[in-house]
């Protein structure tokens, strides 16, 4: 990775204790939305095939929330929570932007059992090693905050708005 990672953070209790009250289904709804924009159409053939029909959980420990879905062929779609997924892919919040970010990699975390994989491990490998071959843009969640957002929407109106700071964990660094 091309720049030493934060010091590992957890989200606080009370947060996590907030987010797990939220239902499952929007968020799965809106994590698959992302990764069909991102992903869908640039994943090989060969790893489609092998997606077809799979249950995968993306579940985020410290925010005590669960992403489910499937591929259906075309796309991956939301789906209600899977009791036993095929996979399931377990990290904390700061790690999991971490990885989008490239910041950190995928290996080290799971060997420092801070990313752990659970279920069909072969299907687990062949998703790895597609996201690792696939040349995506790194994520920035300074562009995704409200008030960037709201700055490439209304830029007048973003301006005399006061500009919240970014939490240092979701901070690039040069």
């Amino acid at each position: 990775m091309h720049t030493t990672p934060p010091a590992p953070y957890t989200l606080p209790r009370p947060v996590g204790a907030a987010l797990a009250r939220l239902p499952a289904y929007p968020g799965s709804r809106l994590l698959v939305a992302a990764i069909n924009l991102a992903l869908a159409r640039h994943l090989p053939d060969d790893v489609r095939t092998l997606l077809q029909g799979r249950k995968i959980s993306i579940r985020v420990r410290d925010a005590r929330v669960a992403f489910d879905f499937t591929w259906d062929g075309t796309r991956f779609a939301a789906s209600r929570p899977h009791a036993t997924p095929d996979l399931a892919i377990s990290a904390n919040a700061q790690d999991f932007v971490l990885l989008a970010q490239r910041r950190q990699d995928p290996d080290t975390l799971f060997f420092n059992r801070r990313l752990v994989m659970e279920g069909d491990t072969e299907l687990g490998l062949l998703v790895k090693n597609a996201l690792d071959a696939l040349e995506l843009p790194v994520l920035d969640p300074a562009h995704w905050t409200p008030h960037a957002v709201l700055a490439r929407r209304a830029p007048r109106l973003a301006q005399r708005l006061p500009l919240p700071p970014l939490p240092a964990f979701l901070r690039q660094q040069p």
